[in-house]
C-alpha cells in the first residue's frame, strides 16, 4: 500500500536506470512502467539489453543508478529461452510444471498439487502429455509446459524471454492466442522478441529498446522507418497490409549492435 493507502496503478514501474556489467553499460536511463493489464512486447537487436531489462523488472539484478520499484504484493513469474534448458534432465513435464510450488512443506507433492498441476496442463492444452520426459515434446509444448510452469505461481506478471524462438508458424499464431487469453484473464504479461512481423505487429504495445527506450506504443507508432532505424541500426523498409506494419528484409540487420548479452 503506498502512504495514502491506496495500491499503486503499476506493477513494476523502472525510473531513469542503468545497468551494465562491469564498466559496460547495457541500459542507460531505462524508464518505463508496467500496469495491470499490459500485454507489452521488447524489440531490439541482440545486445540491445533486451534480457537485462527482464532481470531487472525480476529483481534478479539492481539498476547502478536509477530505481525500479515493485508493487508490494506483486507476484512475477519468469519464462527463460528454450535454448538455455538442459533437455537431457531426467524429468516428466509434471514433474518439471511441479518444481515451481513456492509453498513445498513436503518432498513429495501433495494431491492437491498434483490436481493443480494437471489443471493448468489441460487449460494449456498439454494434459496428456504430463508424463512425458520434456526432451520429447516439440518446441511449442516446450514453451507452454514452461507457461504453465509460471502460472503455477499464480502471477500477476508473466516476463517470457523470446517465447517464440524455435517454433512453427502454427505454433507461434496459437502462442500468441493463448497468451492473449491468459492476458485478458488478468496476467500482465512483457516479454521481448525479435520477430517483428509475426510477433511484435500483434501485440497492443511495443518497446523499441536499443540500451534505452526509443519509442513505446501500438505497433504503428513504433514499428516504423524512424524508430527502426534508430533501434536497429540500419535503414528498414515498412508496409502496410491489411492495417498493419510489415517490415521488410529487417533479420538481415538485427545483429547490427552486439553486447554482453545475447538478447
Amino acid at each position: 500500500m503506498t502512504r495514502a493507502g491506496l495500491t499503486p496503478k503499476y506493477l513494476v514501474r523502472v525510473d531513469d536506470a542503468t545497468f551494465g556489467y562491469d564498466a559496460n553499460p547495457v541500459l542507460e536511463n531505462v524508464t518505463l512502467t508496467v500496469k495491470p493489464d499490459d500485454f507489452i512486447g521488447v524489440v531490439g537487436p541482440s545486445g540491445s539489453g533486451k534480457t537485462s531489462l527482464l532481470r531487472l523488472l525480476l529483481g534478479t539484478v539492481a539498476p547502478q543508478r536509477g530505481v525500479v520499484t515493485r508493487r508490494p504484493d506483486v507476484a512475477v513469474a519468469y519464462v527463460p529461452q528454450l535454448e538455455t534448458v538442459n533437455w537431457n534432465f531426467p524429468i516428466t513435464v509434471s514433474e518439471c510444471v511441479l518444481m515451481a510450488r513456492t509453498t513445498r512443506t513436503l518432498p513429495w507433492p501433495t494431491r492437491h498439487e498434483k490436481a493443480e498441476v494437471a489443471r493448468v496442463l489441460d487449460r494449456l492444452g498439454i494434459g496428456a502429455l504430463a508424463q512425458r520426459h520434456i526432451r520429447e515434446l516439440s518446441g511449442g509444448q516446450q514453451q507452454r509446459m514452461f507457461i504453465a510452469r509460471a502460472l503455477l505461481r499464480n502471477p500477476q506478471l508473466l516476463l517470457m524471454d523470446e517465447p517464440t524462438t524455435g517454433v512453427d508458424v502454427t505454433s507461434r499464431h496459437d502462442m500468441l492466442h493463448l497468451l492473449g487469453e491468459i492476458n485478458a484473464d488478468g496476467v500482465a504479461i512483457l516479454l521481448t522478441t525479435h520477430d517483428l512481423n509475426g510477433v511484435a505487429a500483434h501485440l497492443p504495445t511495443l518497446v523499441a529498446l536499443h540500451r534505452t527506450v526509443i519509442a513505446v506504443g501500438p505497433p504503428a507508432a513504433v514499428i516504423n522507418g524512424p524508430v527502426l532505424e534508430r533501434t536497429f541500426g540500419a535503414p528498414m523498409e515498412v508496409l502496410e497490409h491489411l492495417g498493419m506494419p510489415v517490415v521488410l528484409d529487417h533479420f538481415s540487420h538485427h545483429n547490427t549492435f552486439r553486447g554482453r548479452e545475447t538478447a
